[in-house]
């Protein structure tokens, strides 16, 4: 598999990425070890958890750590052959002090979450949400003590805007503070609020890892209008994890379906190789519950999109409205 630049970093890292906030529950520990396992053997070097992730047992607030525990155990014997990521801010506890992007908080989740993965450092440290309690500068300054104390390589955003990377990037250059290297955001063919944001990613080296690339399934092909939602799918074991399925969503799905099988590519891969053309888009975070879906997700890195779908699919799914430039004409 071709490796992809993940920003500035100098890390190299796999255009598939393991996600595992299903680890826990529905997905077993010993199950999960085993899928990560399988995942590294095949190529993929880029493993993506959280502090906060357990799985479907996830509530606001809930203590998190299970997934993390669950990687520590599957990687420490291979730790170098995988660029490891975790997040840090969501909440982990019912006290004002468990969430957030202070130093306090994030200093002494970090040692825990080292603890947890069964390593000395992390490779990519992501803040999870922006606190708009606590000023960037304050957390910057946690993530130069975290590289300088040598516990983390570099450090991303998660659920980020454009904007507010770019206030980090002038601190990191006002002060000589660290550069974030990525973005997690949400970003499928269904959900594309962050458009606009890849070309200012690709302009300042900021790779961008979407989540939730298939929105939670509904990209693979297993659900169809007025059929109950399939056994073990999301739909069916935490129907609040999922968008409603609605006429609308059935149109956009049936002609996105359609496209991908005129070009004799399954629905779950076209929608993954679709997200890879994006501008700085370098992996896709893909959670998984079984081998067959590492598997399809593998193969999407291999595959490429007709370049008359992609006008085709902006119509289906339209990029968010942008002010036409009376200049420019773009």
């Amino acid at each position: 598999m071709q490796l992809r630049p993940l920003g500035s970093s100098g890390l190299l890292v796999s255009p598939i990425c393991l996600g595992t906030m299903t680890f826990g529950s529905p997905v077993a520990e010993t199950d999960a070890i085993k899928l990560t396992h399988f995942a590294i053997d095949e190529g993929i070097n880029f493993v993506d958890t959280a502090n906060a992730y357990e799985g479907y047992t996830r509530y606001l607030g809930s203590p998190g750590g299970v997934a993390e525990e669950i990687v520590g155990k599957a990687i420490h014997d291979r730790r170098e052959k995988v660029v490891l990521a975790t997040k840090v801010g969501a909440p982990v506890g019912p006290g004002p002090q468990d969430r957030g992007l202070s130093a306090s908080h994030i200093l002494r989740e970090l040692d825990q979450s080292l603890s947890r993965l069964k390593t000395d450092y992390i490779d990519l440290y992501i803040i999870h949400w922006p606190d708009k309690y606590v000023p960037l500068d304050v957390t910057l300054n946690a993530m130069e003590t975290a590289v300088r104390q040598g516990k983390i390589r570099c450090f991303g955003a998660s659920n980020h805007a454009a904007w507010q990377m770019c206030e980090m990037l002038w601190l990191a250059d006002k002060h000589n503070l660290p550069h974030v290297v990525s973005s997690q955001v949400p970003f499928s063919l269904l959900r594309r609020e962050f458009h606009h944001d890849l070309q200012f990613c690709e302009k300042h080296d900021i790779a961008v890892t979407p989540y939730q690339p298939l929105q939670s399934g509904l990209l693979t092909g297993k659900y169809k209008r007025g059929s109950a939602p399939p056994a073990g799918s999301r739909a069916e074991e935490k129907p609040d994890w999922i968008w409603q399925q609605d006429d609308p969503l059935f149109d956009k799905l049936e002609a996105i379906e359609s496209l991908a099988n005129s070009a004799d590519i399954p629905m779950a891969q076209y929608a993954l190789a679709w997200a890879l053309t994006q501008p700085a888009i370098r992996s896709v975070i893909v959670g998984i519950k079984n081998q067959s879906q590492i598997e399809d997700a593998l193969q999407a890195a291999k595959v490429t999109i007709p370049q008359d779908h992609l006008a085709q699919l902006d119509m289906i799914c339209p990029p968010p409205w942008q002010q036409p430039d009376p200049m420019r004409g773009a």
